[in-house]
């Protein structure tokens, strides 16, 4: 299960604390939505235990988008790196 609490501080930090899978996904994009465009805002992961590959490629196509991932577990920050290396790859 996923908590998402959404904090001020220089800026708008989504920090989420649990498990983060397929179905999180949406909320996350809803959450974003609801932004002031053109607002940047970060992903805090400290607390994110688990965390599934559809997740992973989510947080990839974020850090694409400009969404910073702070506090990125080093598990989650390889992975996150082989995926936009797999995409890169793919893409030529």
């Amino acid at each position: 299960m996923l908590r998402i609490q959404r904090l001020l501080n220089e800026g708008i930090v989504f920090a989420l604390t649990g498990r983060v899978g397929i179905e999180d996904i949406a909320e996350l994009q809803r959450l974003f939505s609801l932004e002031e465009t053109g607002r940047r805002f970060a992903l805090d992961l400290e607390e994110v235990t688990l965390i599934d590959r559809d997740a992973v490629k989510f947080l990839a196509s974020c850090e694409a988008d400009s969404i910073a991932l702070e506090n990125c577990p080093g598990y989650i920050r390889v992975w996150v790196d082989r995926e936009k290396k797999r995409d890169q790859q793919l893409a030529n």
